[in-house]
């Protein structure tokens, strides 16, 4: 019940923010989201019996939020400061340089530390939040920024969500093989499948009706209007070819049965069974959000490739 409850709460909260907060809140949501569930993912890492480097960990985190943050303000409201064209002269090449030595400066941290055998592997698992948690969850407001990005969110969502929840209920009432019981016990390879069907079929149908629901959308008024849109043609939605809204579902909801199972075998490890207690029924943000996190790259991927078929911007 607590479950059903949470979700009945966050789900519109989530949705209201995909159509109608602008560019920098919903950034500003989803680092706040990347920060707490990196604070979890290094309790994790303490139930290995490693010291993580908390506040730089969450620091490299921001920063990388920070960084398009700035270079998002600066197109759009064109900014004069000392550090105005920073993002755009070598934005990318920052954060790159940001992915490149963080790991040698927490190494560097971790010197000072007594015990070294632990300290480095902690330096090691703490950098991990970067290309685990914190790049992942960037590429949603970079999603989002798309002409007409909600539909790849969206999609997205609904290839996470509804498998989710597939798996789930199915698992429970018609499982009888497991998929990995040495790693999550209660995954079943019939709610494996069941995500996969449920998940193709919910997108497929919300590919078919996108000029529909966008339609009904502007009608409401419930999509943002961009600064963008003063300059450029709105977006022109589209429907997708039934076979490729699969493919793109299929793929994207694989990831997210990995994701979760990469998230499990992680708590596994360190002998802890949710990642935190902020989402009663879910368990931590990171319980939350794991199928997400390997989600979210194969969906930027394949709709920077294919997005065409969906919206025309």
């Amino acid at each position: 019940m607590k479950r059903i409850v949470t979700a009945a709460i966050l789900i519109p909260l989530v949705l209201l923010a995909v159509f109608r907060a602008p560019l920098w809140l919903f950034l500003l949501i989803t680092a706040l989201v990347a920060l707490a569930a990196a604070w979890e993912y290094l309790g994790i890492v303490a139930g290995y019996g490693l010291e993580p480097f908390r506040l730089l960990t969450c620091l490299f985190i921001a920063a990388l939020f920070g960084i398009y943050l700035h270079c998002y303000l600066h197109i759009v409201d064109n900014l004069r400061n000392p550090f105005a064209g920073l993002y755009e002269w070598f934005g990318e090449e920052l954060e790159l340089l940001l992915l490149l030595f963080a790991p040698f400066l927490l190494m560097t941290a971790a010197m000072r530390r007594d015990d070294l055998k632990t300290a480095l592997p902690g330096a090691a698992m703490s950098y991990m939040a970067l290309p685990y948690i914190g790049l992942p969850l960037l590429l949603l407001p970079l999603l989002r920024d798309e002409p007409g990005g909600w539909v790849y969110v969206l999609f997205t969502f609904f290839a996470v969500w509804v498998g989710d929840t597939a798996a789930m209920y199915v698992g429970k009432s018609m499982g009888r093989h497991k998929l990995a019981p040495r790693i999550s016990p209660g995954k079943t390879i019939e709610g494996t499948v069941a995500s996969l069907l449920f998940s193709v079929g919910v997108c497929c149908v919300f590919a078919h009706f996108v000029p529909e629901i966008a339609a009904a959308l502007d009608r409401a008024h419930l999509l943002v209007q961009t600064p963008q849109s003063a300059v450029y043609p709105p977006p022109e939605y589209l429907r997708a070819p039934l076979w490729l809204a699969a493919l793109v579902a299929a793929a994207i909801n694989a990831a997210a049965q990995l994701g979760d199972l990469l998230e499990s075998a992680l708590k596994r490890g360190a002998g802890v069974k949710d990642s935190g207690t902020l989402l009663p029924g879910h368990g931590g943000i990171l319980d939350r959000i794991d199928a997400l996190l390997l989600a979210l790259p194969v969906a930027f991927v394949l709709f920077n490739a294919l997005g065409t078929k969906f919206v025309r911007g």
